[in-house]
């Protein structure tokens, strides 16, 4: 028995059911005798945790991970998550214990890689090629002699050098297919889990050029066919790996999260600053980070991260080094600042139908650092912007670089067992993937221990 997994980051399942299907024949063709559907993402539909959520069934509250970085104890600064951040096995682990042959490229957060009975990859926040990132150490030299440097992601992928967006989209696709090709090909494998990168840039990239309703799209653009072109390219490379495919191989095809236009940005530190919660040593005279030196801790008494969504950090006392909030006094500020997001209209004067919540309403299991707040502004309309010294609270500009999309919960999946019994449209959880792959293998799931979702077989 073998499964082999297509892991494509950010594929939104109404976007692809309605503009791409027919653009892409060999994926449709294996949806025809498949079952597939919505893949509902994780609270909020992030790239990290949403992959360790998947593969372990467990909530971003389980994990003790919110995002691509995370807060330490007795540190207002984010640290970078990395492999050592994630104390619970996966799947991968757990059938490598079961003497499964694995196989897993760049599923996140796997920097540095740890041992497994096969060879891992690292993802794509790994610093970069002159690092130690395959397990075994051998696998990397091999990989420079046969494909040269690995490429890990497209860095700078908020750009307006178009043409150059596109060609490192392009290349970084092409060369993780055909390392994929070449090991499922040369290396024993059971299971084979691999995570192309281009399809969650491309998005973010090129939207606007594509989507009629996209407040930036121009009828006729030079760019208006490069995502139908990308995901046609990018079919043709899993029809390459489906011819060479053993009869008695699972498939499936999965996506951490969906996508969709990009609205505008809130920039919730400026926000707060309005409304009396953050306090700066001094407002800048120029855009810019906003970084915790400065910050006047004395008289602040929330601040926030930007991203898909915002993390906002209440100043606490006995928790944080200077804090400003009595803990008694935390729930009734955590309340109005609630009360403020939630209330939030935009530019027109109408609701945004933005939700501020708190980490232990959306997980069943709070662990680590969460944020105090989540807020996810007008249903993902619209991202959070961090920076200080815009002095305004919408923008139409995300602080890290042009970006014509924001996540969406509705990803996607397709999964074929080689008997053809599994047929028609069902829409499923993030958690079950878990326990699927162990169904697969025949393990038990009691291994995931705290699994939150069930099997799809």
């Amino acid at each position: 028995m073998k499964l082999f997994v297509f892991g494509l980051d950010g594929v939104p399942f109404n976007f692809f059911e309605n503009e791409l299907k027919d653009k892409v024949p060999n994926i449709k063709k294996l949806i025809e005798n498949s079952q597939y559907g919505i893949l509902k993402s994780i609270t909020p539909p992030i790239t990290v945790p949403a992959w360790i959520c998947m593969l372990s069934g467990k909530t971003p509250g389980d994990l003790g991970i919110y995002g691509f970085r995370n807060r330490k104890p007795d540190e207002y600064k984010l640290s970078v998550t990395t492999s050592y951040s994630l104390k619970t096995d996966t799947v991968l682990e757990i059938l490598s214990k079961k003497e499964k042959k694995i196989i897993a490229i760049g599923i996140p957060p796997s920097y540095p890689p740890k041992p497994i009975n096969g060879i891992r990859i690292s993802c794509f926040l790994t610093p970069g090629a002159q690092s130690e990132y395959t397990y075994p150490k051998n696998i990397k030299k091999e990989i420079e002699e046969k494909f040269g440097e690995y490429i890990f992601d497209v860095r700078g992928f908020r750009t307006e050098d178009k043409e150059w967006l596109k060609k490192e989209i392009f290349k970084l696709t092409d060369q993780r297919f055909e390392i994929v090709k070449y090991f499922l090909k040369n290396k024993e494998w059971d299971l084979f889990f691999f995570i192309e990168m281009g399809t969650d840039r491309i998005h973010h990239g090129f939207w606007r050029f594509f989507d009629k309703n996209h407040k930036l799209y121009e009828k006729g653009n030079e760019y208006e066919n490069v995502i139908p072109e990308y995901y046609g390219f990018i079919d043709k490379k899993v029809g390459e790996i489906l011819d060479e495919l053993p009869e008695d191989t699972w498939i499936l095809i999965v996506s951490d999260h969906g996508a969709k236009r990009l609205e505008g940005c809130i920039a919730v530190n400026e926000l707060l600053i309005k409304e009396g919660y953050l306090s700066l040593k001094s407002y800048p005279d120029k855009q810019m980070r906003l970084e915790p030196e400065m910050i006047d801790f004395k008289n602040t008494y929330a601040y926030g991260e930007g991203g898909y969504y915002a993390r906002v950090f209440l100043n606490v006392k006995g928790r944080d080094k200077e804090g400003k909030i009595d803990k008694n006094d935390y729930e009734k500020v955590r309340r109005e600042l609630k009360e403020i997001f939630e209330g939030l209209k935009n530019e027109e004067g109408k609701d945004m139908g933005t939700k501020a919540y708190y980490p232990e309403e959306i997980y069943p299991e709070v662990k680590g650092f969460p944020p105090d707040l989540i807020v996810i502004f007008g249903d993902l309309n619209y991202r959070s912007v961090g920076s200080v010294g815009i002095n305004k609270i919408f923008t139409l500009e995300n602080d890290t670089g042009p970006d014509d999309a924001n996540h969406s919960y509705e990803g996607i999946y397709v999964l074929k067992d080689p008997d053809n019994t599994l047929k028609g449209r069902k829409d499923v959880d993030i958690y079950d993937i878990a326990e699927t792959i162990l169904k697969i293998f025949n393990e038990n799931a009691e291994e995931l221990r705290i699994n939150r979702g069930k099997s799809l077989i």
